[in-house]
């Protein structure tokens, strides 16, 4: 990409890393920068630097933004602890987790609005999503939980707030709204600065929170650093999407000042107290964590020269020796690390790309998997035909949409024969013969709803179903009202639907397929085409699968991208 011009959006770019980001885009002159913080403060001290580096005739628009891009839009600038204490904000934050990913919840999305309303042709986030997220500490939520159980009371409250606290679904959803957000806004590329987690350590890492060792709250954000990836993994194999590439620095990140002064702990002085020898407390019985009294505050904040390696925290001179020492954490400088971004934002290749390093050490699709797939394949089809037993669908692979259609497309073969007669047929003709055979093959009728998928007849009011469905899935309500868009919803998702529409649909679908076929060479034998009229069996038959798998690569945009 040629930043010459272009907006970018740097998420966390007052931070160490942030900040040398932004240094380093001054020199390619992109037209705006959004830089972005969690305070407001941070975020206009941010813009003010970085007006400095900016040469004297050049014009750079510097734009600053703060605000939780975890959460919504409207509460981007209130506490976790905030909004956790009050019941409506503790119940809407888990709806937004864990509910689909609505319209509402993304337009009100923190992150989705600031995409929405910049813009930017690239994305780099310098934020620690995996800190962010892991350091909530599931595991204090859950004693809280435990703890309101033993008390008898507070047990919902807690409970609500281990709820708000899974990682899993919140790391999700974080991935959902950003994939979206730079669909919509045209965004190009998004590069992640990621992490490990441990400082490039290994599980004998001796730096802990004060818990066993490993720590599990240090293994936690090495664990959501990984989902992270693999997502991101995926997003950046998902067609027409931007380029995600990620840099994942292994070392203690340093450093951004060197100074005497006050020690600052999440932004605040650390106050000195004292206790006294006569004011000593006697070892015996409990050992209180907190206790108020037991010291005195001597008037001062703790005050020495330190480190300020950005958001790792304010370092003694000790500390940063241990920690940066070989054979510790060593370290990486914020700068080698713009380098690196930039060169893959123009294009290059650093090296340090893990989504291109996964990309080359996957093992994908081989020529002798190909190969024996066509095998496997006669051996069913003669297994078929030896047994009489047509082999559609088990619903063991999902989603239920897959055995729904697998299914349909088995009776549309059943009672016209052929792609041809489909499309030459009536769609009410075609309607009628299907639930006419639904309605005396027992053993068809069986095969369906014993696996948990519905069939809707042609009224488009009777079903005939198992005990179970598999659409809608259980979430919560065993009874659900039907309304019209909810029936045409689950219709969709995994009924058969023998109403005429559906049959239609079908009809239309089929005549794409035969269009594009036909639209080739009938007689073009080159390598060029992956799906020939031999493919398709010169429309003589209707075959489940592979018009299953035309409909979830083109109809569905499921594609795969990469081998």
């Amino acid at each position: 990409m040629d930043i010459t011009g272009k907006t970018v959006l740097v998420l966390g770019g007052w931070g160490l890393v942030g900040s040398a980001i932004c240094r380093k885009l001054v020199a390619e002159r992109p037209a705006r920068i959004i830089i972005t913080s969690l305070n407001e403060s941070e975020a206009h001290d941010a813009v003010e630097h970085m007006k400095k580096e900016i040469p004297d005739g050049v014009a750079i628009d510097l734009v600053p933004w703060w605000g939780n891009v975890f959460g919504r839009f409207d509460e981007r600038t209130r506490s976790r602890e905030e909004l956790l204490a009050d019941p409506a904000t503790r119940r809407r934050l888990i709806d937004d987790i864990i509910d689909d990913l609505s319209d509402d919840i993304l337009e009100n999305a923190a992150l989705y609005r600031l995409l929405a309303d910049h813009r930017p042709d690239a994305v780099i986030d310098c934020i620690n999503t995996a800190t962010a997220i892991a350091y909530q500490d599931i595991y204090s939520s859950a004693r809280g939980v435990m703890k309101a159980f033993e008390r008898g009371e507070g047990a919902e409250e807690q409970t609500e707030r281990l709820l708000a606290t899974l990682y899993v679904p919140q790391l999700i959803r974080h991935v959902q709204i950003l994939y979206k957000g730079l669909k919509d806004c045209g965004g190009a590329m998004y590069i992640k600065i990621g992490t490990a987690g441990s400082g490039g350590m290994g599980l004998n890492i001796p730096y802990t929170h004060s818990e066993e060792r490993p720590s599990r709250v240090l293994l936690s954000k090495s664990s959501i650093a990984g989902a992270h990836t693999l997502l991101l993994f995926l997003t950046a194999r998902t067609p027409d999407g931007p380029i995600i590439k990620e840099i994942k620095p292994t070392a203690t990140i340093a450093w951004k000042r060197i100074e005497h002064g006050d020690v600052l702990r999440r932004g605040r002085p650390i106050p000195l107290v004292d206790c006294p020898p006569e004011r000593a407390v006697a070892l015996s019985g409990r050992l209180k964590l907190k206790e108020v009294g037991c010291s005195e505050p001597i008037g001062e904040n703790l005050r020495a020269p330190f480190i300020d390696t950005g958001e790792n925290g304010i370092f003694s001179r000790g500390e940063f020796e241990a920690i940066s020492s070989l054979q510790q954490m060593e370290m990486i400088t914020p700068e080698e690390i713009a380098d690196a971004v930039v060169f893959e934002l123009k294009g290059g290749n650093s090296g340090h790309d893990v989504i291109n390093a996964m990309d080359g050490a996957v093992y994908g699709p081989t020529y002798r998997g190909g190969y024996l797939r066509g095998r496997a394949l006669e051996r069913l089809e003669k297994l078929e035909r030896e047994t009489g037993t047509a082999s559609v669908a088990f619903e063991m692979l999902g989603p239920p949409r897959l055995s729904k259609l697998l299914f349909e497309a088995h009776i549309l073969g059943l009672v016209a024969g052929s792609i041809d007669s489909v499309l030459a047929g009536d769609p009410a003709q075609l309607a009628a013969a299907a639930e006419a055979l639904v309605r005396a093959n027992r053993d068809l009728r069986s095969r369906i709803i014993s696996i948990g998928i519905p069939i809707l007849l042609g009224d488009g009011k009777t079903l005939l179903r198992g005990e179970t469905v598999k659409i809608p899935p259980f979430r919560g309500d065993w009874e659900l009202d039907i309304t019209p868009g909810a029936l045409e919803s689950w219709a969709a998702a995994g009924w058969v639907d023998l109403r005429v529409e559906n049959f239609v649909r079908w009809q239309e679908r089929l005549a794409r397929i035969k269009a594009e076929t036909d639209a080739t060479e009938i007689d073009d034998t080159s390598s060029r085409l992956n799906f020939t009229h031999d493919h398709w069996e010169q429309f003589a038959t209707v075959p489940p699968g592979k018009i299953a798998a035309w409909i979830f690569t083109v109809e569905d945009e499921g594609a795969r991208m990469k081998a």
